[in-house]
């Protein structure tokens, strides 16, 4: 009997992506499952009892999830995040937990250019706005997504500099990046922080109050990483201290509402995390995330495994 891979999916991959994964399940002799748009957490606990794998997009794998799973072996986040799976449970229940890292950072990084040109040019008011070329971009964590970042800020003409402790310096002078040896620089210096670090408790509200007041005049704070890495009581403090920086982030923080109402002009926010929304990425994370399930069953792959 063929192994079954259940699509886990409320906010459904594009249908290019479907057909490929099923395309390769059927070559490989694995059953698809598809499960798309449902409506409680319950449905998707239903749909996982009788399955071997999963491939899930920003969808909750809980501990009681895992438990309800009795045959599960493997999740697949599509996507480098993989908050929204508890791993510890995982691994107490003898479950794989893997990413698809680098399948969305294109799709990403095009993403932070386009709210920062949003931003330079005030929202497409019909005033007169600022250009990207010339300022400089520092990027907040260098990996996939911001090596993209990086190849695109140079295309603008910009200056990149990047922050980040675990990649070694010779590494980011490679991309024809300067590294920074202390966060405290990068916000100071910068026209632009572009964020890409993961939610973990070290990094949840690191972006607090010294670092944002410390910033440049007229400074601009992109996030298409994690609405935990920011503080929101520090942005709501310092922006009622300065009227000059600006914040905009590819998820609503959790004050969105206060944010906006007393600095809209300044601030803007995704309806929903828009980052890896594009055809190529879904395509790219969705055949990656079905590649590696039958890499682990078949060859025991464990390569992009993130509970070890």
């Amino acid at each position: 009997m063929s192994k079954k891979i259940l699509i886990a999916t409320q906010k459904p991959f594009a249908k290019k992506a479907v057909e490929e994964i099923s395309e390769i399940c059927k070559n490989s002799e694995y059953e698809m499952i598809l499960l798309e748009k449902y409506a409680e957490q319950a449905d998707l606990i239903k749909a996982i009892e009788n399955v071997e794998a999963v491939i899930i997009r920003s969808d909750k794998i809980t501990q009681e999830v895992i438990e309800n799973a009795k045959k599960l072996e493997i999740v697949v986040r599509a996507g480098a995040g993989y908050d929204n799976v508890d791993c510890q449970a995982a691994t107490k229940n003898d479950v794989v937990v893997m990413n698809t890292p680098g399948q969305n950072s294109n799709a990403v990084a095009e993403l932070a250019f386009g709210m920062m040109l949003f931003m330079a040019r005030g929202k497409f008011n019909g005033k007169a706005g600022t250009e990207l070329k010339d300022k400089k971009i520092g990027i907040h964590a260098y990996g996939n997504v911001g090596k993209n970042v990086a190849r695109i800020a140079k295309g603008f003409g910009m200056e990149v500099v990047a922050f980040d402790p675990f990649v070694p310096a010779e590494m980011i002078k490679k991309d024809g990046v300067i590294p920074l040896t202390s966060v405290e620089e990068l916000y100071k210096t910068c026209d632009y922080i572009s964020l890409h670090l993961p939610s973990i408790p070290a990094t949840q509200k690191f972006i607090n109050y010294d670092l944002i007041s410390s910033m440049k005049k007229g400074a601009a704070i992109i996030n298409t990483a994690r609405k935990e890495v920011v503080c929101e009581d520090s942005i709501l403090k310092v922006f009622a201290e300065r009227d000059d920086l600006k914040y905009v982030s590819d998820i609503a923080p959790v004050k969105k509402e206060e944010i906006i109402e007393k600095f809209g002009d300044r601030c803007f926010f995704t309806p929903k995390k828009m980052g890896a929304q594009t055809l190529e990425a879904n395509v790219n994370a969705g055949v990656a995330a079905v590649k590696q399930i039958i890499n682990y069953f078949e060859k025991g792959d464990t390569t992009f495994q993130v509970n070890k």
